[in-house]
């Protein structure tokens, strides 16, 4: 189905051909319509599905059917989202499908961590579209500065992830300054209990498109499980790293202390490398962020909170250097790559204690994959198979002491 089909004017359809957009992922087929309909819609889909297009698309056309606004400009789409890095992403995804616009949208993001004043100097020069933070929007409307009553479509993007980091009263709040008569979109990856009962609360008789069991983002990324002693994950990252020839890779770690030391190790072995994690200043996360876009940096070693949101077109390759804790994480961790209609690569580091885990995400995502190993990297001790019976006791590297106690024991056989 061409994206003409679903009703989009010309001049959103040389956007998205601008940015080689080949036909709507299902997500954007579903909902586009209901979208442009007025309805109030519930989109689920997994990460990489392209649900910001899904809602932003139909979200122009209708600012630009309407009556020209007012100078300047009030605010008419408030969209919510969980971090900064998502917000900048979508104000800039806004922009984007907006270049061929034949009316002007001024879309601003307001995040925290950055210069409050110039965010206020922007507001008050206008703008229809704003995406934010659920705290910097607070401040804002605490302050004077933002004004909601004009809102006729309020998205929450991720609401699972909006959820999950804990913003349930900050929306509550902000739903609470909405005028009454407007349009809800509400998108997350999931349709836990939490996002249902919150769709209850502020949507009004919503259409569903949802496309959650299908796990699109897995079909055009290919993956690889490696098998390796977690010893020696560093070395075997560097040597595919030099023999693949990865222009830009992210690898994911379980801790704000491993992004650091791992991202310190690669640069002294001269690999441009930098951490990416919840305890970087604003400046420094988009410092990072833009370094890592522009292929000034070749690694990005993040944590999962940090790295929610993060949006980088033709991202050679995804390692799960450390494993997810869920199959739902590993789909979001793998993801970042395959974006846009581009082919993608996601590594996983396996090593025999967590074998079980690995395959308890292969079985919960669908999913079943090969195990490999490099030569001159081959684990030392294997996961054991699988036997019925009593379950097995995980192998384990034998120390010193114990293979000077095996050498003296074979000795005194042999005497």
């Amino acid at each position: 189905m061409p994206f003409a089909a679903l009703g989009l004017p010309d001049y959103l359809l040389r956007a998205v051909a601008a940015l080689t957009y080949q036909e709507p992922t299902a997500i954007q087929a579903q909902a586009i319509p209901h979208v442009l309909a007025g309805r109030d819609v519930v989109g689920v889909a997994q990460t990489g599905t392209g649900k910001t297009a899904a809602y932003a698309l139909p979200i122009l056309l209708q600012l630009n059917a309407a009556a020209r606004p007012a100078s300047p400009q009030p605010l008419q789409v408030l969209t919510v989202a969980p971090t900064r890095e998502l917000a900048l992403q979508v104000a800039a995804a806004f922009r984007a499908y907006a270049q061929f616009s034949p009316r002007k949208v001024n879309t601003l993001a307001v995040i925290g961590g950055e210069d409050l004043e110039g965010q206020i100097r922007a507001l008050r020069r206008g703008a229809q579209v704003i995406v934010g933070t659920p705290g910097r929007l607070l401040d804002l409307i605490e302050r004077g500065e933002l004004h909601l009553a004009q809102v006729q479509t309020l998205v929450l993007d991720e609401a699972d992830k909006l959820l999950d980091l804990g913003f349930a009263d900050e929306l509550d709040k902000l739903l609470a300054l909405l005028p009454p008569k407007r349009q809800n979109l509400l998108f997350s990856a999931t349709f836990s209990p939490k996002v249902a009962a919150l769709s209850e609360r502020f949507l009004s008789d919503p259409v569903r498109a949802s496309v959650e069991g299908e796990l699109p983002v897995v079909e055009k990324i290919v993956q690889r499980v490696l098998q390796v002693d977690r010893d020696r994950r560093r070395m075997l990252l560097q040597h595919l790293l030099e023999e693949e020839g990865w222009k830009q890779v992210l690898v994911f770690v379980a801790s704000k202390v491993a992004a650091r030391n791992l991202a310190a190790k690669l640069d002294r072995e001269g690999i441009s490398a930098v951490g990416f994690h919840g305890d970087l200043e604003q400046e420094q996360r988009l410092e990072a962020l833009r370094r890592f876009k522009n292929q000034q940096t070749r690694v990005l070693v993040a944590t999962d909170v940090a790295a929610r949101g993060i949006d980088i077109e033709q991202l050679s390759c995804v390692v799960n250097y450390d494993l997810p804790r869920s199959p739902r994480e590993y789909i979001h961790r793998i993801g970042r790559t395959g974006r846009a209609g581009h082919k993608g690569l996601a590594v996983s580091f396996v090593d025999p204690d967590s074998e079980a885990h690995f395959a308890l995400i292969e079985k919960r995502a669908a999913v079943s994959l090969a195990r490999e190993q490099i030569p001159g990297f081959e684990p030392i001790v294997l996961p054991a198979a699988k036997t019925k019976g009593a379950p097995a006791v995980k192998g384990r590297r034998k120390s010193k002491k114990d293979k000077l106690r095996a050498a003296a024991a074979k000795a005194l056989a042999q005497d």
